[in-house]
């Protein structure tokens, strides 16, 4: 019943494990570099691609996003890892900063439940989502940001470009809820 954080080198992944155990939501940190078959040993019901420095520096976490049939979060890098694994394109943004930004949610079902019709988040925005893939609809844009999150049309596949694990996003934590909600239906 545990959720795996695939440690993707960012500065915020421990805070994502952290966020989880204050919630009390069954997790565990792992490096990017695990082969599918351990985690597979692992059991998860779910995956959280936390965020990173760059796709070169992302280990198998694109390996995991396309084996792995059980609900799916990528935050910041793992957002734009998972365009990539489907298809869609990720470039450099124009704006290039952290900062505060309002998201407007479009579709407030499952991860964003309870939080809709806008959010203060918390986003990065030096690389970001560009053209989702085929199979995916945009959740939530920015005024920085055409792609603020994303979720595969059939699977529980999400992605948010920002970091509901840090104070700037006040309400980072019923993001969490809501996917703990989502990997738990799938078991």
């Amino acid at each position: 019943m545990t959720i795996l954080v695939i440690n993707n080198k960012g500065q915020y992944n421990h805070r994502i494990q952290r966020s989880l155990q204050y919630l009390k939501i069954p997790s565990k940190l792992v490096s990017n570099d695990l082969s599918v078959e351990e985690i597979e040993a692992e059991n998860p019901i779910g995956l959280i691609l936390g965020g990173g420095p760059s796709l070169e520096g992302a280990g198998n976490s694109e390996e995991f996003i396309k084996h792995f049939d059980i609900p799916i979060l990528g935050i910041c890098l793992g957002h734009q890892l998972i365009a990539k694994a489907y298809g869609g394109e990720v470039k450099t943004s124009d704006t290039e900063s952290y900062a505060q930004v309002k998201i407007n949610i479009n579709n407030d079902e499952n991860l964003f439940e309870g939080l809709a019709p806008e959010m203060d988040v918390w986003s990065s925005h030096k690389d970001e989502v560009t053209k989702i893939p085929q199979d995916f609809e945009i959740l939530a844009s920015s005024n920085l940001c055409d792609v603020e999150s994303f979720k595969h049309k059939d699977r529980d596949i999400y992605g948010i470009q920002f970091h509901p694990e840090v104070h700037h996003t006040p309400k980072g934590s019923t993001i969490f809820e809501n996917f703990y909600k989502i990997c738990q239906k799938q078991v």
